[in-house]
Protein backbone atom coordinates (compact mmCIF):
# COMPACT_ATOMS: atom_id res chain seq x y z
CA UNK A 1 0.00 0.00 0.00
CA UNK A 2 1.91 2.99 -1.16
CA UNK A 3 1.03 6.49 -0.11
CA UNK A 4 -0.01 7.43 -3.67
CA UNK A 5 -2.77 4.86 -3.45
CA UNK A 6 -3.91 6.08 -0.04
CA UNK A 7 -4.19 9.60 -1.44
CA UNK A 8 -6.84 8.35 -3.89
CA UNK A 9 -9.08 7.57 -0.95
CA UNK A 10 -9.95 11.17 -0.23
CA UNK A 11 -12.63 10.31 2.29
CA UNK A 12 -10.20 8.35 4.47
CA UNK A 13 -9.34 11.13 6.97
CA UNK A 14 -13.02 11.89 7.53
CA UNK A 15 -13.85 8.18 7.82
CA UNK A 16 -11.15 7.62 10.45
CA UNK A 17 -12.25 10.66 12.46
CA UNK A 18 -15.88 9.50 12.27
CA UNK A 19 -15.07 5.94 13.32
CA UNK A 20 -13.25 7.18 16.40
CA UNK A 21 -16.09 9.58 17.22
CA UNK A 22 -18.68 6.82 16.92
CA UNK A 23 -16.84 4.20 18.98
CA UNK A 24 -14.71 5.93 21.62
CA UNK A 25 -17.40 6.16 24.29
CA UNK A 26 -17.01 2.55 25.51
CA UNK A 27 -13.77 0.54 25.58
CA UNK A 28 -15.26 -2.87 24.93
CA UNK A 29 -18.65 -1.93 23.55
CA UNK A 30 -22.06 -2.72 24.92
CA UNK A 31 -25.43 -3.85 23.70
CA UNK A 32 -25.82 -0.37 22.19
CA UNK A 33 -22.30 0.52 21.07
CA UNK A 34 -19.35 -0.87 19.17
CA UNK A 35 -15.97 -1.42 20.85
CA UNK A 36 -13.51 1.46 20.77
CA UNK A 37 -11.69 1.68 17.42
CA UNK A 38 -9.14 4.29 18.51
CA UNK A 39 -6.10 1.99 18.36
CA UNK A 40 -7.01 0.80 14.87
CA UNK A 41 -7.66 4.38 13.75
CA UNK A 42 -4.15 5.42 14.82
CA UNK A 43 -2.64 2.37 13.12
CA UNK A 44 -4.51 2.87 9.84
CA UNK A 45 -3.83 6.63 9.91
CA UNK A 46 -0.14 5.87 10.39
CA UNK A 47 -0.25 3.67 7.30
CA UNK A 48 -1.95 6.34 5.22
CA UNK A 49 -0.43 9.64 6.31
CA UNK A 50 3.24 10.48 6.71
CA UNK A 51 2.80 13.86 8.38
CA UNK A 52 2.25 14.26 12.10
CA UNK A 53 -0.57 16.74 11.54
CA UNK A 54 -3.13 13.94 11.40
CA UNK A 55 -1.62 12.24 14.46
CA UNK A 56 -2.02 15.53 16.36
CA UNK A 57 -5.56 15.95 15.06
CA UNK A 58 -6.51 12.44 16.23
CA UNK A 59 -4.99 13.10 19.68
CA UNK A 60 -7.02 16.29 19.92
CA UNK A 61 -10.16 14.44 18.83
CA UNK A 62 -9.61 11.69 21.42
CA UNK A 63 -9.23 14.28 24.17
CA UNK A 64 -12.32 16.18 23.05
CA UNK A 65 -14.42 13.01 22.90
CA UNK A 66 -13.30 12.01 26.39
CA UNK A 67 -14.08 15.48 27.70
CA UNK A 68 -17.56 15.43 26.14
CA UNK A 69 -18.23 11.87 27.29
CA UNK A 70 -17.43 12.78 30.89
CA UNK A 71 -19.02 16.23 31.04
CA UNK A 72 -22.07 15.72 28.81
CA UNK A 73 -22.85 11.99 28.74
CA UNK A 74 -22.13 10.89 32.34
CA UNK A 75 -19.30 8.54 31.38
CA UNK A 76 -17.12 7.73 34.41
CA UNK A 77 -13.94 9.75 34.82
CA UNK A 78 -12.15 6.87 36.59
CA UNK A 79 -9.50 6.64 33.85
CA UNK A 80 -8.66 10.36 33.98
CA UNK A 81 -5.51 10.70 36.04
CA UNK A 82 -1.91 11.83 35.55
CA UNK A 83 -1.53 8.62 33.48
CA UNK A 84 -3.84 10.06 30.82
CA UNK A 85 -0.85 11.78 29.19
CA UNK A 86 0.62 8.31 28.56
CA UNK A 87 -2.04 7.78 25.93
CA UNK A 88 0.26 9.81 23.67
CA UNK A 89 2.95 7.07 23.59
CA UNK A 90 0.19 4.44 23.54
CA UNK A 91 -1.25 5.87 20.33
CA UNK A 92 2.22 6.66 18.98
CA UNK A 93 3.04 2.93 19.16
CA UNK A 94 0.08 2.26 16.89
CA UNK A 95 0.88 5.19 14.59
CA UNK A 96 4.54 4.25 14.12
CA UNK A 97 3.69 0.59 13.55
CA UNK A 98 1.28 1.76 10.86
CA UNK A 99 3.98 4.02 9.40
CA UNK A 100 6.34 1.06 9.21
CA UNK A 101 3.66 -1.12 7.61
CA UNK A 102 3.10 1.54 4.94
CA UNK A 103 6.35 0.34 3.38
CA UNK A 104 4.62 -2.85 2.29
CA UNK A 105 3.63 -2.00 -1.27
CA UNK A 106 0.93 -4.61 -1.82
CA UNK A 107 -1.66 -6.44 0.18
CA UNK A 108 -0.29 -9.83 -0.78
CA UNK A 109 -0.48 -12.59 1.81
CA UNK A 110 3.09 -12.04 3.04
CA UNK A 111 2.54 -8.29 3.42
CA UNK A 112 -0.78 -8.83 5.13
CA UNK A 113 0.81 -11.34 7.49
CA UNK A 114 3.59 -8.88 8.39
CA UNK A 115 1.07 -6.09 8.88
CA UNK A 116 -1.11 -8.26 11.12
CA UNK A 117 1.93 -9.37 13.13
CA UNK A 118 3.17 -5.82 13.61
CA UNK A 119 -0.34 -4.65 14.50
CA UNK A 120 -0.49 -7.39 17.15
CA UNK A 121 2.87 -6.34 18.59
CA UNK A 122 1.94 -2.64 18.54
CA UNK A 123 -1.41 -3.33 20.21
CA UNK A 124 0.34 -5.34 22.91
CA UNK A 125 2.81 -2.48 23.47
CA UNK A 126 -0.13 -0.06 23.63
CA UNK A 127 -1.83 -2.27 26.23
CA UNK A 128 1.31 -2.46 28.38
CA UNK A 129 1.98 1.29 28.16
CA UNK A 130 -1.59 2.37 28.90
CA UNK A 131 -2.22 -0.15 31.68
CA UNK A 132 1.26 0.06 33.20
CA UNK A 133 1.18 3.85 33.33
CA UNK A 134 -2.32 3.77 34.81
CA UNK A 135 -1.12 1.47 37.61
CA UNK A 136 2.00 3.54 38.31
CA UNK A 137 0.59 7.06 37.93
CA UNK A 138 -3.13 6.98 38.71
CA UNK A 139 -2.96 6.36 42.47
CA UNK A 140 -6.17 4.32 42.18
CA UNK A 141 -4.91 0.97 43.37
CA UNK A 142 -3.76 1.55 46.95
CA UNK A 143 -2.23 -1.64 48.30
CA UNK A 144 -2.69 -3.69 45.12
CA UNK A 145 0.68 -5.20 44.20
CA UNK A 146 2.08 -5.09 40.67
CA UNK A 147 1.48 -8.85 40.33
CA UNK A 148 -2.12 -8.51 41.49
CA UNK A 149 -2.67 -5.63 39.09
CA UNK A 150 -1.19 -7.58 36.16
CA UNK A 151 -3.40 -10.56 36.97
CA UNK A 152 -6.44 -8.32 37.22
CA UNK A 153 -5.75 -6.30 34.07
CA UNK A 154 -4.73 -9.34 31.98
CA UNK A 155 -8.40 -10.30 31.70
CA UNK A 156 -8.93 -7.22 29.52
CA UNK A 157 -6.10 -7.99 27.11
CA UNK A 158 -8.05 -10.39 24.83
CA UNK A 159 -10.87 -7.86 24.34
CA UNK A 160 -8.40 -5.01 23.90
CA UNK A 161 -6.35 -6.75 21.23
CA UNK A 162 -9.28 -8.41 19.45
CA UNK A 163 -11.19 -5.17 18.98
CA UNK A 164 -8.14 -3.37 17.55
CA UNK A 165 -7.15 -6.24 15.26
CA UNK A 166 -10.68 -6.80 13.96
CA UNK A 167 -10.97 -3.12 13.04
CA UNK A 168 -7.53 -3.19 11.39
CA UNK A 169 -8.40 -6.31 9.36
CA UNK A 170 -11.71 -4.75 8.29
CA UNK A 171 -9.93 -1.51 7.36
CA UNK A 172 -7.30 -3.34 5.31
CA UNK A 173 -9.97 -5.46 3.62
CA UNK A 174 -11.86 -2.32 2.63
CA UNK A 175 -8.63 -0.81 1.26
CA UNK A 176 -7.91 -4.01 -0.69
CA UNK A 177 -11.43 -3.99 -2.14
CA UNK A 178 -11.17 -0.29 -2.96
CA UNK A 179 -7.78 -0.87 -4.58
CA UNK A 180 -9.16 -3.74 -6.66
CA UNK A 181 -12.13 -1.63 -7.76
CA UNK A 182 -9.81 1.29 -8.58
CA UNK A 183 -7.58 -0.99 -10.71
CA UNK A 184 -10.61 -2.34 -12.58
CA UNK A 185 -11.93 1.15 -13.35
CA UNK A 186 -8.43 2.32 -14.38
CA UNK A 187 -8.01 -0.62 -16.75
CA UNK A 188 -11.49 -0.06 -18.24
CA UNK A 189 -10.83 3.64 -18.84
Amino acid sequence: MNNKFWQHIQFLPLALVAIMALTRFHHFGSAFSLPDATLAVFFLAGMAFSGFWFFALLLLEAGMIDYLAITQFSVSDFCISPAYVCLIPTYAAMWFAGRYCSTFKALRFADSFKTFGLATIATTVAFVVSNGSFYVLSDRFGQLSWTQYLTQSAQYYPLYICAALIYIVIGLAIVKLWKAMHLVTTVES
